[in-house]
């Protein structure tokens, strides 16, 4: 690449100075006579996103905006005041946002499904994992509850504790229908069997709801450097371990009375059989005594 030194290129005039051979002539020519000079305002660079030629827009959160709600915004106003041949994208720390997004809901469901597995084998039955399961959304909601009153976003660390509840509020359930399936074991019918096991059970539910709740209050309770990520988790169990406490003793009972009906307990079989054993070993004395009792014909 020929190129001026820099003191003979300084000035747009500058071209005057610089001459070329005629191919048809020989004759040195101003390079001035054969170029044409404009001034346009175009960018030093052209910049490339995604394999598009792409402009980065850079902008601050004003107070009291979260990262999601700016988000929003950009993506509700780029279709109204840009082309329809342009659209946005986002990188940066709003990228790492959305991927962390995205990576939280992958993460909740697959919790969801190894859960609901687990159970599925622990009942050997999938309606009974569905009843104790029902416990979770309402622990969500009290989570959620809980950031709407307390002015806390749904961020990377509530997210955890959304999917800490998963196994708290769980295991309410876990307490419920596992004792209804033993009363079942020895005889009981549905309805009988739940009633007593949401009766029996009602103390070890509400001391250990009690006993979670307690053990947040730490968190919630916490103050300097980064305490807002912990004051996120420790809000999301608080309310979520509370409500699902409460709302678990009437929901799950109800729930297991109406689709209980349609599953047998785990023990239903064992007890069947053992049932069964006892009546043949029962039986079988009594033929025994009626043989021995049996006259022998006269020879």
């Amino acid at each position: 690449m020929l190129q001026a030194s820099e003191e003979n290129r300084i000035n747009p005039s500058d071209i005057e100075n610089i001459f070329v051979r005629s191919e048809r002539t020989g004759e040195l020519v101003p390079l001035s006579s054969l170029v044409t000079l404009r001034n346009v305002a175009e960018a030093g660079a052209l910049r490339r996103y995604n394999r598009i030629r792409a402009l980065t827009i850079t902008a601050d959160l004003a107070p009291g905006y979260s990262l999601g709600e700016g988000l929003e915004f950009i993506q509700s106003i780029v279709p109204e005041e840009a082309p329809e041949a342009v659209y946005s994208d986002v990188k940066g720390d709003a990228r790492e946002y959305q991927e962390a997004l995205i990576a939280f809901v992958f993460t909740f469901l697959l919790s969801l499904l190894i859960v609901y597995l687990v159970l599925a084998a622990q009942f050997e039955s999938f309606i009974h994992p569905f009843t104790i399961m029902l416990a979770v959304p309402l622990a969500m909601a009290g989570g959620l509850f809980g950031l709407y009153i307390t002015g806390y976003t749904l961020n990377i660390y509530s997210g955890v504790g959304l999917i800490i509840l998963i196994g708290i509020a769980a295991k309410n359930g876990i307490l419920i229908v596992e004792f209804a399936n033993q009363l079942r074991d020895d005889g009981m019918d549905v309805t009988t069997a739940v009633v007593e096991a949401a009766k029996i059970r009602l103390r070890p539910v509400v001391m250990t709801g009690l006993s979670t709740a307690a053990g947040t209050l730490p968190l919630v309770l916490a103050a300097g450097p980064g305490s807002e990520s912990r004051v996120s988790i420790g809000v999301i169990i608080l309310f979520g371990v509370v409500i699902a406490t409460f709302f678990t003793l009437i929901v799950i009972p109800v729930f297991y009375n109406t689709f209980g009906k349609y599953t047998g307990s785990p023990g239903f079989v064992e007890r069947k059989l053992r049932l069964q054993e006892k009546d043949i070993s029962a039986q079988g004395p009594a033929k025994q005594g009626q043989r021995r009792s049996t006259p022998q014909p006269a020879e």
